[in-house]
């Protein structure tokens, strides 16, 4: 199902979650909750150990599938049964227990056969990965900047031009990642010069890029059974948010 993720993660303690215009149903191994987008990075304190299943949802969908706005769950984590009827939440939950991945396969199979995405979502996205200026996105979708906007919020849980930001940051810091040195990336990225990429990364990241690219990055792995392909353009781990 394009731009859906089945991951699964091992925790190794405190981790930093930067956000990336997606929300997540997350199974932690007694409960299920929804990761709403994340407007900045956190920080996520959980076991050593602890071990997480769940599905990543692009492009509004899972706004869709949840019949939520996004912008109702930024910045939240949010328990699935006070979302959804409490018999629909509670009936998978029970199924959770024993094969967690085919339990979220077998409920989102059933959820998406009439399901209805905003197109939208995912035309936003591609050219939000294209550092297309929001005047741009707007004309080309007809609309008006605040027309835009305002359609953004419950696909996306906020505009396009942090969407934007973020996308970009994200690609940013895997450049960095590979040696590049920061002027560099800031040049390759399309930012004014590095000290705005600085700006950036204290602004969305919580501290500056040099860190940000130093950590080590939270690493979650495709499930074996029932992968989805997510269509798009970023490294496949992901970074996971609880």
């Amino acid at each position: 199902m394009p731009g859906v993720v089945l991951w699964q993660r091992t925790s190794q303690g405190r981790s930093r979650i930067m956000p990336d215009g997606c929300l997540d149903l997350v199974w932690d191994g007694r409960d299920l909750f929804v990761a709403g987008p994340d407007t900045a990075a956190r920080w996520h304190d959980c076991t050593p150990g602890s071990s997480y299943v769940a599905l990543r949802f692009h492009f509004g969908i899972g706004p869709a599938l949840l019949g939520v706005p996004a912008d109702e769950l930024s910045d939240r984590s949010v328990r699935l049964d006070d979302l959804l009827p409490p018999p629909g939440a509670r009936s998978l939950a029970d199924r959770m227990t024993d094969h967690p991945a085919e339990a979220l396969t077998g409920w989102l199979r059933q959820r998406f056969a009439d399901l209805t995405v905003d197109p939208l979502g995912r035309r936003v996205h591609a050219m939000a990965s294209a550092a297309t200026p929001v005047a741009g996105m707007a004309d080309r979708l007809g609309m008006s900047a605040r027309q835009l906007h305002r359609r953004c919020l419950p696909i996306f849980g906020y505009g396009p031009r942090r969407l934007a930001r973020i996308l970009r940051l994200s690609r940013a810091l895997d450049i960095a990642r590979a040696g590049v040195p920061l002027a560099d990336v800031a040049a390759r990225c399309g930012y004014a010069d590095q000290a705005h990429l600085c700006r950036d990364a204290l602004a969305l990241g919580g501290d500056t890029p040099a860190v940000l690219r130093g950590e080590r990055r939270v690493e979650v792995d495709r499930v074996a059974v029932g992968v989805m392909d997510d269509g798009v353009a970023h490294s496949p781990e992901g970074i996971p948010r609880f």
